[in-house]
């Protein structure tokens, strides 16, 4: 493996993360999301939704380096969920360049965002992940998440309804 360096992302980062989502997305809901789904929105809007993300700090947006060039990005913030205590953290993205996955990118992510929530006070982490998403979903696993009972919900994605169920671990 390389050396990865993860560092917050800058404003200039924001076409790179955003192309970034737009490829690991397709890659992982390839079976689930049709093709034209990812072409509905234009790359222009989608590069402005991570710019004002990453000047505006909601979410806090971190990116991996390979070099100069961008592999990995997390988004990481207090948890959206309503009822959250104001300690819980939250994952809201984490993706990773598709022929990368497995190389420790997505740990590095993990951990610089762990130890920027840790920052912030929390003491708990959530995310909300696809069920059909094994991969995803033991990776979690491995850093310590767990699945929360009762917490399934349907999110629409596209033409299609994705199932997601929460994940939570302590912090520290």
């Amino acid at each position: 493996m390389s050396d990865i360096q993860v560092r917050f992302a800058s404003p200039q980062d924001a076409p790179a993360v955003a192309a970034l989502h737009v490829l690991a997305c397709r890659a992982a809901y390839a079976l689930q999301v049709p093709e034209a789904h990812w072409d509905a929105t234009s790359m222009a809007k989608r590069t402005a939704y991570w710019k004002e993300a990453i000047d505006y700090g909601e979410p806090q947006v971190m990116v991996a380096l390979d070099g100069q060039d961008i592999v990995g990005f997390v988004g990481f913030d207090r948890s959206r969920d309503p009822k959250s205590k104001n300690t819980t953290g939250e994952i809201w993205a984490i993706y990773v360049v598709p022929e990368r996955i497995g190389q420790g990118i997505g740990l590095a992510l993990w951990d610089a965002a762990r130890e920027g929530l840790e920052d912030e006070g929390c003491t708990e982490v959530t995310v909300w992940l696809p069920l059909l998403h094994e991969r995803t979903l033991r990776f979690h696993e491995t850093a310590g998440f767990k699945r929360e009972m009762n917490t399934a919900r349907t999110v629409p994605l596209g033409s299609v309804k994705v199932e997601e169920v929460r994940l939570k671990r302590p912090l520290g």
